[in-house]
């Protein structure tokens, strides 16, 4: 079976699974540049930036699929309103 064949690799899956490649890539160049210090910011547990971006990236996802659940407006709405929460989170979480 191809892979083709079962994945629906659209433009726009694509270009999402190269954003989420090109930010692990980009955290792994940081990490070694400038390692990582633990600290607690308005989340309440204390996080790395690592964990920090795996909880905007849950966030993210999330508000998509409330978007697309509530609302009938362009989908692209979701996908800001995400990308503001992940930034959020990397910030100050």
């Amino acid at each position: 079976m191809d892979l083709l064949t079962w994945m629906a690799w659209t433009r726009p899956v694509a270009i999402f699974f190269a954003c989420i490649a090109v930010m692990l890539i980009v955290m792994s160049l940081w990490e070694l540049r400038s390692p990582t210090v633990a600290r607690k910011g308005l989340l309440p547990l204390v996080t790395t930036r690592g964990d920090r971006l795996f909880i905007g990236l849950l966030l993210a996802a999330y508000i998509n699929l409330a978007w697309t659940g509530v609302t009938d407006l362009s989908q692209w709405w979701g996908v800001a309103i995400g990308a503001i929460g992940l930034v959020g989170v990397m910030r100050w979480g």
